[in-house]
């Protein structure tokens, strides 16, 4: 197997959107993603999404999509990674590792205090991988969500 990674351009929107359908599937979330390849497209040009894109044989099969943050507490910016997938059949093949490695160099190298992301509740195979690297899991700390109806209601100030 050759892997060859690279950063995504605006020409890999429709790979960006058919790894992250994948990644939805995987967590039994498909009917989730409204991401368009228009849109995916008009979000890597713009630089909000930013992803690197491992290929097989020419063919887009695994992704980490990141964007930088600031963390008050470190005074510094952080990576956080949104998804990360990688297809089945190349699970356990140091795919994910090599993403993960180079995102982690891309932090160090920009000066992050951090890298961060968040883990499903039931994907214990993940889990295990991220504590293997060295990860943490943040105790006491919980995601909340503003979406939909409560957004647009707070966002219009009623």
């Amino acid at each position: 197997m050759t892997l060859d990674i690279r950063a995504a351009t605006p020409d890999d929107a429709a790979d960006v959107l058919a790894l992250v359908t994948a990644l939805a599937v995987y967590e039994n979330e498909a009917d989730k993603v409204k991401m368009t390849v228009a849109g995916a497209r008009a979000a890597l040009e713009a630089g909000h999404l930013n992803a690197l894109l491992g290929f097989v044989d020419g063919k887009a099969q695994a992704m980490a999509l990141y964007f930088f943050n600031f963390s008050s507490w470190t005074g510094k910016r952080g990576l956080f990674l949104e998804d990360l997938f990688v297809a089945p059949d190349l699970r356990k093949q140091g795919v994910g590792l090599e993403l993960l490695t180079r995102l982690a160099r891309m932090a160090v190298a920009q000066g992050c205090g951090r890298m961060e992301w968040n883990v499903l509740d039931w994907n214990n195979s993940a889990k295990g991988f991220y504590e293997m690297l060295g990860a943490r899991h943040a105790v006491g700390w919980e995601i909340w969500r503003l979406e939909g109806d409560a957004l647009a209601r707070l966002g219009s100030g009623a």
